[in-house]
């Protein structure tokens, strides 16, 4: 599944390009372009500098999340360690090409709602909460799908309540 044919926002498919590439503005990134940045570590966490792989996917905040996210599909495995490998993984799980796409779709709508959580830390001094940004990707994702798909007519409360029947085969 190419990630330009998905039917995401536009602004979330350059954002999931951008990080894929590891071309986000992080921390780490803006010092490697010489902008003077006071405090290098996680919003998230405060004990790791901010990469991309750290931010998105090894926090320990984040973790438990994808953690859950994986229940979903009944698998338990490591998470991979860079953006590129964490959307390309679990592929061959699939046999279900929209199965696959949701999935795809998860896991960019779970990044951008960490990015936009991250800004909202960063810039307005928010405070992180691990199950309202778990909510919010999952608004964010159903929101995404029922645009994508016009026979999509799942309410909200009953989709997000069986979310282990819309990510296994």
């Amino acid at each position: 599944v190419d990630l330009w044919k998905l039917k995401i926002p536009a602004k979330a498919q350059v954002f999931a390009w951008r990080c894929i590439r590891d071309r986000l503005p992080t921390k780490m990134n803006l010092t490697r372009r010489q902008v003077v940045v006071n405090d290098l570590m996680c919003p998230l966490c405060g004990e790791v500098e901010e990469e991309a792989a750290h931010l998105f996917f090894n926090c320990r905040n984040i973790l438990p999340l994808w953690w859950e996210s994986l229940s979903w599909m009944g698998l338990s495995t490591a998470v991979p360690q860079s953006p590129r490998d964490h959307y390309l993984h679990h592929v061959l799980e699939f046999a279900d090409r929209k199965k696959l796409i949701s999935w795809r779709c998860w896991r960019i709508a779970m990044t951008w709602t960490t990015w936009k959580l991250r800004n909202r830390i960063v810039f307005q001094n928010a405070i992180f909460d691990g199950r309202k940004l778990m909510e919010d990707a999952i608004l964010t994702l159903w929101t995404w799908l029922k645009t994508m798909d016009t026979d999509f007519a799942t309410h909200f409360n009953q989709w997000s309540s069986n979310l282990k029947e819309v990510f296994r085969n």
